[in-house]
């Protein structure tokens, strides 16, 4: 098709979003579905609806039609506004991308995950690697090849990372993680030789039902708009967004560990506001949504972490706790709840993990992926790995594969190249917090009222209202300057050393 004008190109640019937006949404649904609500064994029905969806995005994209329109709007890029220029600098990305997938691979990909996920969740709940393996094993192939279809001159694993976090790779991340172990596993060794703090009250009963009401307080202590974002149960907590005004997060309970969904719920809580505090004009775009992983990680993990382990939060929320649990909450004051909420102790489980260990459980997965990747470990080797690694970098035993390698739904998802955005993003959190307070003088009076609007107010000022318009690092330096991890090691350490009175 022939353009004659910039208007007719961006209004078929325009179509061709907001299409894209409608099938994404729908598959968005179908997953949400199958995660929290559908019966266990019907997924063979789902795949086939997703096979077709599949083939019809791919269709869509790589509609001849589409190459002479983005070659059009790029010839014609000084008549188009900064935010039409961006759009169309997305479209190209995920066109060219496309493009390079040969369209049987990529419709049998989305159906492989599909299946992939019931078999994951099955095989986790009966701790059996073997009924995954295959699965995982058909994961990573699909994830080699498709690493050399979207970047052919990066290394495969820098390929992957890539796709979640703009300009990241190993050649950065290796000495990142190398500075984070010379911090956390010397503290750590200093933790383990002080009084340990006593977090029992924590593992006493709570019933699940007590913990969703908690759920629902802690929302609104997050000033998260209900209207605009549901709460449901899944077996790994995520959240999923189809517009800034309907964004959906999950969790789960234990009812002997209270902590586990109270901790989830701010972590994806703060994901849910960085989605619904989205500029309205970026809604059915290439530009909706966080800008990469890294960022997005940034805001779960600054919730989760520097606001949600904070005195001043505890100090808001002790009064609910005690009135929801008072049986469990005993003999129990304030100070030790935040003690208890903010113990480092090396642990098996990823989600639950302490702030402090966290990273070390992000470097097991890193150290996995890559080799992986690279070919040198084979997916039949993947639980010896692990057990290996969590010796090595948390001392502890791995006693089987459910709280293994089986924990995680991200490589059922093909998320291979995620986990390190982490890592990354906690460690922007220090660095966003020196500047919030430059900017704003004390944030903490508020919080220990209960009253985060100031915090989420100037992040959604500086990074939430942005979408995807700008690229991960410009927007990040705009706000703060060049990162430097070592706002994070140094806040890791100020927090632990006056914990545990080092």
């Amino acid at each position: 098709m022939s353009y004659t004008s910039v208007t007719e190109a961006l209004d078929a640019l325009e179509k061709l979003q907001r299409t894209m937006a409608a099938y994404n949404h729908a598959m968005g649904v179908l997953y949400l579905d199958a995660t929290t609500a559908a019966p266990k064994d019907t997924w063979e029905g789902r795949g086939q609806t997703m096979r077709i969806l599949s083939q019809l995005v791919y269709d869509l994209l790589t509609a001849p039609d589409n190459g002479e329109l983005l070659a059009f709007l790029e010839a014609h890029r000084e008549d188009l506004t900064a935010r039409q220029r961006r759009e169309t600098e997305q479209v190209r990305k995920q066109y060219d991308q496309i493009h390079r997938i040969p369209a049987e691979e990529y419709v049998d990909y989305s159906v492989l995950l599909n299946d992939a996920q019931n078999v994951w969740q099955k095989a986790k709940n009966d701790d059996d690697f073997e009924a995954f393996a295959p699965y995982l094993q058909k994961i990573v192939d699909c994830n080699r090849r498709f690493a050399g279809y979207y970047n052919p001159d990066m290394a495969p694993y820098d390929a992957l990372l890539n796709e979640y976090e703009e300009g990241l790779n190993t050649r950065t991340l290796d000495p990142f993680f190398a500075q984070l172990r010379r911090t956390v596993v010397p503290l750590l060794e200093k933790i383990r030789s002080a009084p340990q703090i006593d977090d029992s009250f924590l593992h006493r009963h709570y019933p699940a039902a007590d913990q969703r009401v908690f759920s629902d307080y802690l929302m609104e202590v997050m000033g998260i708009d209900r209207s605009h974002c549901g709460i449901a149960e899944t077996e790994h907590p995520y959240t999923t967004n189809f517009n800034n005004k309907d964004v959906r997060i999950t969790t789960h309970y234990y009812e002997d560990n209270l902590v586990s969904s109270m901790f989830s719920v701010i972590h994806e809580g703060g994901h849910a506001l960085y989605e619904l505090g989205a500029d309205d004009c970026y809604n059915y775009t290439a530009l909706s949504g966080g800008v990469s992983m890294g960022i997005h990680e940034s805001q779960s993990r600054f919730y989760e972490n520097i606001i949600g382990r904070s005195e001043a939060f505890i100090h808001a929320i002790f009064p609910k706790v005690r009135e929801l649990f008072p049986k469990q909450m005993e003999g129990v004051d304030e100070t030790m709840f935040y003690r208890a909420v903010n113990k480092a102790q090396p642990s098996l489980i990823r989600t639950e993990a302490d702030e402090l260990t966290y990273t070390l459980h992000i470097m097991v997965r890193y150290e996995i992926e890559k080799q992986l990747i690279d070919g040198s470990l084979a997916v039949r080797d993947v639980p010896r790995r692990w057990k290996e690694l969590y010796r090595e970098y948390l001392g502890v035993e791995v006693p089987n594969d459910r709280e293994g390698c089986l924990q995680d739904s991200h490589w059922s998802g093909g998320s291979i190249g995620y986990f390190p955005s982490y890592a990354l993003g906690s460690a922007y959190g220090p660095q966003l917090l020196t500047k919030m307070e430059e900017d704003l003088g004390d944030i903490w009076t508020d919080v220990a009222g209960g009253d985060l609007s100031k915090v989420t107010l100037w992040l959604r000022d500086r990074i939430h209202r942005h979408a995807s318009f700008y690229k991960p690092k410009a927007l990040f330096e705009q706000v703060c300057g060049p990162f430097d991890p070592k706002y994070y090691t140094d806040y890791l350490t100020k927090k632990y050393t006056g914990l545990y009175g080092l």
